[in-house]
């Protein structure tokens, strides 16, 4: 059964065998499995035993704590972390084996990175979800993340001004760990009183988190403004600029096909096919086809293989002219800016 994160309290009335605890946001893992760890500790559950899957582990061990009985108490919560979320062949039978003999006493707990459809395919994972509860912790984007902002600033009972509530957002989106220390932070230092982003200005810097796929995302349906603010998070960060490139190339390339062969007669419906474009993907590059010109989409790649050329030619890294390149993906932009070439 799946569950996300912020639904979980509404199935905390009973005990499920196993929880399978996968994703790649550190604050929801472990706000998850504190969730559980206290409606079991309600329970009874006061001990627990952790295992991870290294280099040399004995599946053995897991059952054999899965068959133990405790000298502290009668029941126990087992944490089984899989790094690669990968329990091989071995693995496999035994968590398989271990839910068709269920233990009331035991209570299983899995921890991984984000899966995979080949992962949630598997035969193990399949079981171990008939038996319990799956729970993807992935970091909320976009209007995912400012409903959990808001959930958060209704948990601290926090009197945030429209504006500041939007400092916030732009401040820690990607980053929920930064954001909810943020939070008990203000609760300390204004419990009750209205705070503006003026204030909240004094208190807080930018922490928020980006990756290279939510770049171009943005730059797909135009959203300039989180754009240029999502290249400035990656900069400081460090994010090597030839990462940055691949990405754009990657996505000019296929729109400068997806234009062509539309230009040819073909209908979008056999270009979203033949290129295998997901269904959550297509509005993104809808958009862009609808907005960008042939040569517009051409005038960009050239630019992208200039500023290529400027980096492995003379090592230069010009975060200026990627921005540059940024803008041209809005039309209005590009007619002010396309006559601006780089040396």
């Amino acid at each position: 059964m799946r569950v996300y994160p912020d639904q979980l309290s509404r199935h905390l009335n009973q005990l499920l065998p196993c929880y399978l605890i996968f994703g790649d946001d550190p604050w929801l893992i472990e706000t998850t499995k504190d969730q559980i760890r206290q409606f079991a500790k309600h329970h009874g559950f006061d001990e627990r035993i952790q295992l991870i899957q290294e280099t040399g582990f004995n599946w053995s061990d897991l059952t054999q704590e899965w068959q133990a009985m405790s000298l502290f108490s009668s029941k126990r919560i087992i944490e089984l972390n899989l790094p690669n979320a990968k329990p091989g062949a071995d693995g496999s039978t035994t968590l398989q084996a271990l839910l068709q003999t269920p233990n009331p006493d035991m209570l299983l707990i899995i921890e991984g990175p984000k899966l995979a459809s080949e992962q949630t395919n598997s035969k193990w994972f399949k079981t171990l979800d008939a038996h319990g509860m799956y729970l993807p912790c992935t970091t909320p984007e976009g209007d995912q993340f400012m409903r959990w902002l808001d959930s958060r600033i209704k948990h601290f009972k926090l009197n945030l001004q429209s504006d500041a509530r939007a400092m916030l957002y732009s401040l820690y989106e990607g980053n929920l760990l930064a954001a909810d220390q943020a939070m008990q932070l203000l609760q300390l230092l204004s419990p009750t009183r209205p705070v503006s982003a003026d204030e909240l200005s004094h208190y807080f810097e930018d922490q928020s988190r980006f990756t290279v796929y939510q770049l171009t995302d943005a730059l797909l349906t135009n959203h300039q403004q989180s754009a240029q603010h999502m290249l400035g998070q990656l900069n400081g960060e460090g994010t090597a600029l030839p990462i940055l490139l691949w990405a754009l190339f990657k996505e000019l390339h296929l729109l400068l096909m997806l234009k062509s062969e539309q230009a040819q007669g073909a209908a979008l419906n056999a270009l979203w096919s033949k290129h295998r474009i997901w269904d959550k993907r297509k509005p993104l590059y809808q958009a862009a086809l609808q907005r960008l010109t042939l040569e517009q989409i051409e005038h960009m790649l050239a630019f992208a293989s200039k500023l290529e050329l400027n980096l492995k030619q003379h090592g230069r890294e010009d975060w200026t002219g990627l921005s540059h390149l940024c803008l041209l993906f809005d039309p209005k932009a590009h007619r002010q800016l396309a006559h601006i070439t780089l040396e």
